[in-house]
């Protein structure tokens, strides 16, 4: 395993909490998100919901005009989107191979909230040519 397919996710708790909210809030849906910050750290700063316009239970298409709009201000902020979020409703929280085939980029963190138990469960991962890792969810105030 390569340094950076195991680096850890740096996040606040608060932002975590935000995620849930969100995941709880599109159910029956898969719920979709970014993850804006520091690459190079792999510092998650902010979350960006986003519109899952598949509208599906079982897969998640990130709304493309408000991908853009994040991405270009987070640039203007001088921060990457470091990562996307989304939400398995009934199954736990591990890359489906929909989920591996459609990781666009391998810096980025693959944040995956199970609603399985009917809280969220975040997991986190790295996918790196078809390759998952999972990694840690290091939490701070």
């Amino acid at each position: 395993m390569s340094e950076s397919s195991s680096r850890p996710l740096h996040i606040a708790q608060s932002i975590l909490d935000e995620i849930g909210r969100h995941a709880i809030a599109c159910y029956p849906y898969e719920a979709c998100g970014l993850l804006v910050g520091n690459g190079a750290s792999g510092t998650a700063l902010e979350f960006h919901a986003t519109d899952n316009t598949a509208k599906s239970a079982r897969v998640y298409t990130i709304n493309p005009k408000q991908h853009l709009v994040i991405e270009r201000n987070a640039e203007d902020a001088g921060l990457d989107v470091v990562g996307v979020v989304h939400s398995h409703t009934h199954t736990e929280a591990y890359p489906s191979a929909t989920d591996v085939a459609q990781a666009p980029d391998p810096d980025w963190h693959y944040m995956i909230v199970t609603l399985k138990r009917g809280v969220p469960e975040p997991r986190n991962f790295r996918i790196i040519n078809g390759v998952i890792s999972e990694t840690e969810i290091n939490q701070h105030n």
